[in-house]
């Protein structure tokens, strides 16, 4: 029987992994903890490790987990950039789900915009108090706006589909040009400076590298009309935090929806509420008014759920029946 270890779980995690093991009946153990290299050990006499983005597997951690006899290193998630898969030794695989629902990440995107925008927690809160003043809550049409997306794979496509219905233009950049998506829905490449200088709006859909790391910078914001609006809802590191508080505090960036944030590995899908520990960053953005985050819940929809569930159960499966998998990333 295939023995697997899952690390950084939640509650909904086990249920909907209890319900899909229904048809595999492996022998599953869950942890709260997350995957380091202190926790690797744990994973003694396990054959699958299963973990999410905030887990660590660097060089050390996986080759732990290769000499506690570990085969299957399984990614819950698409993104791998917490694998160090350059480093990853020899016998041991790592799977993803490559994609679960685009539309739940694009249409978050889209919610964060229309709360910068629209100020809707403002006006939330002020109404639960019967205050119904307008002052301070005055927003922007999308309608007409350029819009400015940043990486056109599938999330970036459904992004540019619903901004298309919201009459913007959308102009776009990625290393890897998909010029028959361009066509049908009515985009066009840009170089990336061009993108920094026409667009009002910016959303983040690209995953993160090397190349891109802080890739929202004091440069390239110098670059930005002033009240841009900025959308990350892909990975934290791509935004330089100690530059963009410092644009924030100039207005120079007229706001920013966050999902991710480059050190948020300690805090999101964590409950911190009665704890003293503090990031200086997230408090400082936290803090400011024209700045709304969430905690990295793009993702979570029933559909993208079962969808992670259902082939991370099949990408294990096939592994281990036939030493082949469809998802490997190594």
């Amino acid at each position: 029987m295939v023995k697997i270890l899952f690390y950084d779980t939640k509650e909904y995690d086990k249920e909907l992994f209890e319900e899909y093991n229904k048809n595999y009946g492996y022998e599953i153990k869950y942890l709260e903890t997350k995957l380091n290299s202190e926790t690797a050990p744990l994973a003694t006499g396990y054959d699958a490790v299963c973990i999410f983005v905030n887990d660590i597997a660097d060089k050390e951690t996986l080759e732990i987990l290769k000499n506690c006899g570990v085969k299957l290193l399984v990614l819950r998630c698409a993104g791998f950039n917490n694998v160090d898969i350059k480093n990853c030794p020899e016998g041991l695989k790592v799977v993803r789900v490559p994609r679960y629902s685009p539309y739940a990440v694009a249409e978050h995107a889209v919610a964060l915009l229309l709360n910068v925008d629209r100020k809707i927690y403002k006006a939330y809160q002020r109404t639960k108090k019967y205050n119904f003043t307008l002052n301070g809550l005055l927003g922007f049409d999308i309608h007409g706006k350029t819009v400015g997306v940043i990486g056109t794979g599938k999330i970036g496509k459904v992004f540019i589909q619903i901004m298309k219905g919201f009459g913007t233009e959308v102009i776009a950049y990625d290393v890897y040009k998909d010029e028959k998506a361009a066509e049908e829905l009515g985009f066009k490449y840009v170089e990336l400076d061009e993108l920094y200088r026409r667009s009002d709006i910016i959303s983040l859909h690209c995953p993160l590298t090397e190349e891109n790391t802080n890739m929202i910078n004091k440069e390239s914001m110098d670059k930005m009309k002033k009240g841009v609006v900025i959308i990350n809802t892909s990975r934290g590191k791509l935004i330089s935090t100690e530059d963009l508080i410092e644009e924030l505090g100039k207005e120079k960036i007229g706001g920013i929806g966050l999902d991710v944030y480059d050190e948020e590995e300690e805090f999101f899908l964590n409950d911190m509420s009665n704890s003293y520990y503090r990031n200086a960053g997230l408090s400082i953005l936290l803090s400011m008014p024209n700045v709304v985050i969430t905690s990295h819940q793009a993702f979570f929809t029933k559909e993208a759920l079962n969808k992670i569930g259902e082939v991370s159960m099949e990408n294990i499966k096939s592994f281990f029946e036939t030493g082949e998998c469809e998802n490997f990333v190594n």
